[in-house]
């Protein structure tokens, strides 16, 4: 059980605990057979509705935020301003969308007789996991990275390990650093759970109910598509889901756009930075590298593939997160988690650039709670030697200043590059190649899907990097 022997297990104990043979797909070097790993779930639309439905997750309601809306208006030019509607997830069994994606996970874990659950994550979907667990009778592990040397824990992770355990699960609190993998691996070895993955085909199929709903819902009530969504983008699979969803329901050519926090500078797996960021999910730090490179995820093959969905991707920053956060509150009546309204905040920003005839729906919520409410966030910022002051938020630094917009139309956007996005996961997949090992016309063309790009742009950027992958400036 040394970490060395358990390590050099991982790929044997990641294919029992979720049943897949990840190999079966592969098709090249670097290329895999996506769309057949998805169906091969065994799950249509249809099917997914009603498991869910058993659960009672999913049908949330659209909430078209008028008070919002008149409040863009008031800040853009004349004639811009789209109606601004939001999908409350909150309303789920757990208080967000990720129920989704538990729900078809646990459904799939009881069904192929596993004894019991087991996700790593710190977040929202530790708690959906351990509620859709209730209800199907599973014994539920939640594996948290929940505290830094010294022992202090965000309170917002807090606040998860309580509703976990409010739902029966066993939570396992770790130090942030390697050790949650060997961990969680540990757990899968010796108990036999399934492994309920963020990134596995059940986990990420899951959310495309949510992009189908958006999209009936609002043809039905308004006659049309919606213009824009906007996602917030963490490991990928919340705008690969919803974007699919889309598709499926026939509003291929809505433009979807994906959210973070900006928390540039800060390193995730940092022992000082971890609690001098006020977003466990949502940011830079899981949004850019898993963009990137989605395999860096805990199964051999990531089912939620990103740059293929992204139209667009922008950043906002923290202290704008949490003035969105009141203001819905105070504006609509709906007080909402601050790592939910990181896609609002972004909605609220990009709405004033699209005309006032244009609907822009913010794809969810989440619940809120003591632990999670920005007072409890920016307390912690506060003892974390974080100066917390009103201005513009361009003056934001991550891990060092938090500031909270002093009006409406300081609420902006910034662009992330997806041509650096796309160069920097082209540089990832040809390093590892050897000079000897050129890439087919068929990886060239998988390469194209999965950066959302096209075989030229590949072809192009090959014979710039050279063959085994020695990028000349494509890294971020």
């Amino acid at each position: 059980m040394g970490y060395e022997q358990v390590m050099s297990r991982r790929n044997e104990i990641m294919r029992s605990s979720v049943g897949i043979d990840f190999n079966s797909y592969r098709t090249g070097n670097l290329s895999f057979d996506y769309e057949r790993m998805l169906e091969d779930a065994g799950y249509t639309i249809e099917k997914i509705f009603e498991i869910q439905r058993q659960s009672a997750v999913g049908n949330t309601p659209l909430v078209e935020l008028k008070n919002l809306t008149e409040l863009v208006r008031k800040i853009s030019p004349a004639g811009k301003g789209a109606r601004v509607f939001v999908k409350d997830e909150a309303a789920n069994p757990s208080g967000s969308f990720k129920d989704r994606r538990a729900c078809l996970s646990v459904f799939e874990a009881a069904k192929r007789g596993y004894p019991g659950v087991t996700a790593a994550t710190s977040g929202n979907y530790g708690a959906a996991v351990a509620s859709q667990a209730a209800r199907r009778g599973l014994n539920c592990i939640i594996v948290q990275e929940a505290f830094d040397s010294r022992g202090i824990a965000q309170p917002e992770i807090l606040e998860k390990a309580r509703a976990c355990e409010a739902y029966g699960a066993e939570v396992l609190r770790l130090s942030v650093g390697p050790e949650l993998f060997y961990v969680f691996l540990t757990i899968l070895e010796e108990t036999g759970y399934f492994n309920a993955s963020l990134y596995t085909p059940c986990a990420v199929i899951g959310i495309e109910t949510l992009g189908f709903e958006i999209a009936e819902e609002l043809k039905e009530r308004e006659g049309k598509f919606p213009d824009m969504v906007v996602v917030t983008h963490a490991g990928g699979g919340n705008i690969t889901g919803t974007a699919r969803g889309l598709d499926k329901a026939g509003a291929g050519q809505t433009l979807t756009v994906a959210a973070s926090v900006d928390l540039s500078g800060l390193h995730m797996a940092s022992d000082r930075d971890f609690n001098r960021k006020s977003f466990t999910t949502g940011h830079t730090g899981f949004g850019i590298p898993f963009a990137t490179w989605p395999d860096r995820a805990d199964v051999p093959l990531n089912a939620a593939r990103p740059l293929r969905y992204m139209d667009r991707y922008v950043t906002v920053t923290q202290g704008e997160v949490f003035y969105i956060t009141q203001l819905l509150a105070e504006l609509e009546g709906m007080e909402r988690g601050p790592a939910g309204n990181t896609s609002l905040a972004a909605g609220f920003a990009l709405a004033r650039g699209l005309d006032e005839d244009q609907i822009l729906v913010v794809q969810e919520t989440e619940y809120t709670g003591a632990g999670k409410h920005p007072t409890a966030q920016l307390n912690l910022a506060g003892k974390m030697g974080i100066e917390i002051k009103r201005g513009n938020p361009e003056m934001n630094i991550p891990g060092k200043v938090i500031v909270i917009p002093e009006h409406p139309a300081q609420i902006r956007v910034k662009e992330v590059a997806l041509r650096k996005l796309r160069e920097s996961y082209l540089n990832k997949a040809l390093s590892g190649l050897s000079p000897q090992q050129r890439p087919g016309e068929e990886e060239i063309a998988f390469l194209a899907e999965d950066t959302g790009s096209d075989p030229a742009f590949v072809k192009e950027f090959i014979k710039n990097a050279g063959l085994a992958g020695q990028s000349r400036g494509g890294s971020i």
